[in-house]
C-alpha cells in the first residue's frame, strides 16, 4: 500500500480506528465494558446531544455555529412538558412533541433571519438566543421542573423495538433522513456550495439567504425535538436541561471532521465524534474519574480536534 492510499484512508477513517482503539482500550481497563449492553448505554446516551450535533453539522458546513441549541432544549422541554400536565394523554403527547419541534424551528428562523438579514455573525446571533431561550425557560417554568409522566408521553423512551431503545431508533432514523438530506438533495449542495464560497454560491444563482435560514430552522427543529424527547426520558422538563449541549455537540461535529472554515463534513462522520464523546464519558465514569477532570479532558479533546483541522487546510493551503 502506497503511502498516498495509506493518507487518504487515515484522513477519511482516522476517527473510526480511534473509536475503536479507545473502545478496545477501555475493555481492557474496565471489567464488563466490552459488551452489547455497554454500547447500547453508549448510544444512548449519545443520542441526545448527538441529534443536536446534527443541526449543528449543517450550520457549521455553512461556516456558521449554533450556540444556543442546549438553551433551546431546556425551553422546548418545559413548554413540552407544560402540555402534557395540561392535556388528554396521546393528543396532548403528540401536541407537546408538534409543538416542541415547531417552537424550536421559530427559534432556529431568528437566529437565520438574524445572521441572513441582519449580517450580524451567527456566533452573536446564536450566543444571544442561547442567553434569551434559557432566560426564557427560567421564566416560563418559574425556575422549577414540571412533570411531564404522562406514560402516552414517556413511551417513546420506554419501548424497545427488537431490542432497540426508542430514543436510539429515534436517533438512527434522524441520522439517515439527515444523511440523504445533506448528501443526495439539492438543499444539500445548496449547504456545501455557501460553505465553500458564499460568493461563488451567489454568482451561481443559489438563493443564500433563505438556504442560511432554512439550515438554522433545521437545527432548531432538531434541538425542539430533543428538548420534547428529553421530558419524556426524564418525565419532566427542567430549565436547567442542555447545560453546555452546545459545547458537546460542537465538538462531536469538529472531532467528526467537519471544518470550521466551511464546506466539508459528513453526517455519518459527525456520529463517529458523538460516539467518541459518548464513549470517553461512558468510560471516564466508570474508571471514577473526578467530573472536574472530565470537561478539563473533554476540553483538550476539541482543542486537539481544532488544532487537526487547522493543520489540514494549511497543508491543502500549501
Amino acid at each position: 500500500m502506497s503511502n498516498a492510499t495509506l493518507k487518504k484512508i487515515l484522513n477519511a477513517y482516522g476517527m473510526v480506528f480511534i473509536l475503536i482503539a479507545l473502545f478496545l482500550a477501555l475493555s481492557a481497563s474496565i471489567d464488563g465494558f466490552f459488551s452489547a449492553r455497554t454500547v447500547w448505554s453508549i448510544i444512548e446516551q449519545v443520542s441526545m446531544f448527538g441529534i443536536i450535533a446534527i443541526g449543528v453539522t449543517f450550520a457549521i458546513i455553512t461556516t456558521g455555529i449554533d450556540l444556543s441549541s442546549g438553551s433551546m432544549v431546556a425551553m422546548t422541554s418545559v413548554v413540552a412538558a407544560s402540555i402534557v400536565t395540561g392535556g388528554d394523554a396521546v393528543s396532548s403527547a403528540l401536541l407537546a412533541f408538534a409543538i416542541s419541534i415547531a417552537l424550536g424551528a421559530l427559534l432556529g428562523a431568528i437566529n437565520g433571519g438574524l445572521t441572513a438579514f441582519g449580517s450580524i455573525p451567527p456566533f452573536i446571533a446564536t450566543l444571544g438566543m442561547m442567553i434569551i431561550a434559557r432566560g426564557g425557560a427560567q421564566l416560563y417554568s418559574s425556575g422549577r421542573p414540571i412533570d411531564a409522566s404522562s406514560e402516552a408521553f414517556t413511551w417513546i423512551s420506554d419501548v424497545d423495538f427488537f431490542g432497540l431503545p426508542g430514543l436510539v431508533l429515534v436517533y438512527i432514523v434522524i441520522v439517515i433522513g439527515s444523511h440523504i438530506l445533506l448528501s443526495r438533495s439539492t438543499f444539500g449542495r445548496h449547504v456545501y456550495a455557501v460553505g465553500g464560497n458564499l460568493n461563488a454560491a451567489k454568482i451561481c444563482g443559489i438563493n443564500t439567504t433563505k438556504t442560511l435560514i432554512w439550515v438554522y430552522v433545521f437545527a432548531g427543529a432538531l434541538s425542539g425535538l430533543v428538548g420534547a424527547l428529553l421530558a419524556a426520558r426524564t418525565y419532566a422538563g427542567n430549565p436547567s436541561y442542555g447545560l453546555a449541549w452546545e459545547l458537546d455537540a460542537i465538538a462531536a461535529a469538529v472531532i467528526g471532521g467537519v471544518s470550521l472554515s466551511g464546506g466539508i463534513g459528513t453526517i455519518p462522520m459527525c456520529v463517529i465524534g458523538a460516539l467518541i464523546i459518548g464513549t470517553t464519558n461512558k468510560g471516564l465514569n466508570m474508571l471514577g474519574v473526578d467530573p472536574y477532570w472530565q470537561q478539563i479532558i473533554k476540553g483538550l479533546i476539541i482543542v486537539v480536534a481544532v488544532l487537526i483541522d487547522t493543520l489540514k487546510r494549511r497543508r491543502k493551503a500549501s
